[in-house]
């Protein structure tokens, strides 16, 4: 996903060589007069150019996660995908296959939501709220119940806390499969649309 930003810096030499040129030709010419004025023009935008061709602009590139065109998606997206590899690498620590199935499901779609945005950034709006609050909840829910798994945290509430969470997982993953799902309610409006103007075709063409 990572994308690669090329940016040209000017380079200061030509408007230097330009200014030096115009200093000493004002100096050598009698620039009250238009001839010798027009002279030391030319001859500026001359050496400007010939430092223009010695010195090219700089040439600086950078790696970004994301480059829609906006920033605050950008952002977004970054942190999401931050996020999302917090929530592997927790799956990855905890042994029990349902919440393992479970945190799976989460992060496909939360990887899927991702591409989705990338490819169309004005549906950013629609995922603030999943951005913002469901995932980043999410994870730290599931942060807290792997320290107390990593810890071996034993008693009552503890027990209880362990079982809300992993009752309550698959609910979390449905949650975060809607939201990719509600990501594609136009497109499925339209396609619904092409159909049927498709079959009124087929139909009056006796197909």
């Amino acid at each position: 996903m990572s994308k690669i930003i090329r940016t040209e810096k000017p380079s200061v030499l030509p408007f230097y060589a330009a200014a030096a040129a115009g200093l000493v030709l004002c100096i050598v010419l009698p620039v009250y007069k238009l001839w010798a004025l027009a002279v030391m023009l030319v001859g500026a935008a001359a050496a400007f150019a010939a430092a223009s061709r010695v010195c090219p602009p700089q040439v600086t590139e950078r790696e970004v996660p994301f480059h829609t065109g906006s920033g605050d998606v950008d952002q977004m997206l970054t942190d999401i995908q931050q996020k999302l590899d917090t929530l592997h690498a927790l799956n990855d620590a905890l042994p029990d296959p349902q919440m393992s199935a479970a945190m799976d499901r989460m992060e496909r779609a939360g990887r899927s939501i991702i591409e989705v945005v990338e490819s169309n950034p004005a549906k950013a709006k629609q995922i603030r709220r999943f951005a913002n609050y469901y995932l980043p909840d999410a994870v730290h829910v599931l942060e807290q119940y792997a320290a107390m798994a990593r810890q071996g945290v034993r008693g009552e509430n503890a027990a209880s806390v362990r079982t809300e969470v992993e009752r309550n997982v698959g609910v979390i993953a449905t949650a975060f499969e809607h939201q990719l799902d509600a990501l594609y309610a136009s497109e499925s409006m339209d396609l619904s649309a092409d159909l049927a103007v498709l079959e009124t075709l087929m139909k009056n063409q006796g197909l």
